[in-house]
């Protein structure tokens, strides 16, 4: 086990090494600009990938506030795709199981709206059929990949990329990237929410 533990973590860093911090602060930005222009964002991915779907969302709509309490702060508009089962689950039984991003993101997307695909291959047909959508409303669209990143990685218009063909690994490095993030723009919020009182305090 010691040595299956030392090689797993060994992997695992590795490949979060060759994420760049460029690519993370290009998506922390988006983020950042759909908060500040109240547009929405919405998270969605299958198995693994729905977890953290919703993992995310719950972050980026909660763990960004500096004070839950106060009902004035600026927060972010977000929904996970996955989590409503009555509409997946019909839209998967009506339909087709393929649609069943497709056909949410129909009811809300609005130009200039953020799409997060989550998917391990990029290749998951229903993830990609939403970024496909979305690129025709002009959302902006960003995939958490690995493997070889599959059809997502030339779709999107920013992605982070674990190149590893792990599903575990993937799924945990994917975890950290929206942990990552979200820790980030807390900061950003805070420091663009200070900047904001102190224009306004000193009537700039």
């Amino acid at each position: 086990m010691k040595q299956f533990r030392e090689e797993y973590f060994k992997k695992l860093e590795e490949g979060l090494q060759q994420v760049s911090a460029e690519d993370f602060e290009k998506i922390a930005n988006i983020l950042l600009d759909a908060w500040e222009n109240n547009k929405q964002v919405f998270i969605f991915g299958n198995g693994g990938s729905a977890s953290t779907a919703s993992h995310f969302a719950c972050d980026l709509g909660k763990g960004t506030l500096d004070n839950v309490y106060d009902m004035r702060e600026k927060r972010f508009k977000v929904m996970s795709l996955n989590d409503n089962m009555t509409m997946f689950s019909a839209l998967a039984n009506d339909t087709h199981y393929d649609d069943v991003f497709v056909q949410q993101l129909r009811h809300h997307l609005e130009e200039g709206d953020v799409v997060i695909g989550i998917s391990a291959s990029g290749n998951s047909a229903n993830v990609v059929n939403a970024i496909k959508l979305a690129k025709g409303m002009n959302a902006k669209t960003i995939g958490f990949l690995g493997f070889e990143g599959g059809k997502m990685k030339a779709l999107c218009d920013a992605v982070l990329h674990f190149p590893e063909k792990s599903y575990q690994r993937c799924e945990d490095a994917h975890l950290i990237f929206e942990h990552l993030l979200t820790s980030y723009i807390y900061e950003k919020k805070k420091e663009w929410l200070a900047n904001k009182l102190k224009s306004k305090s000193t009537g700039e």
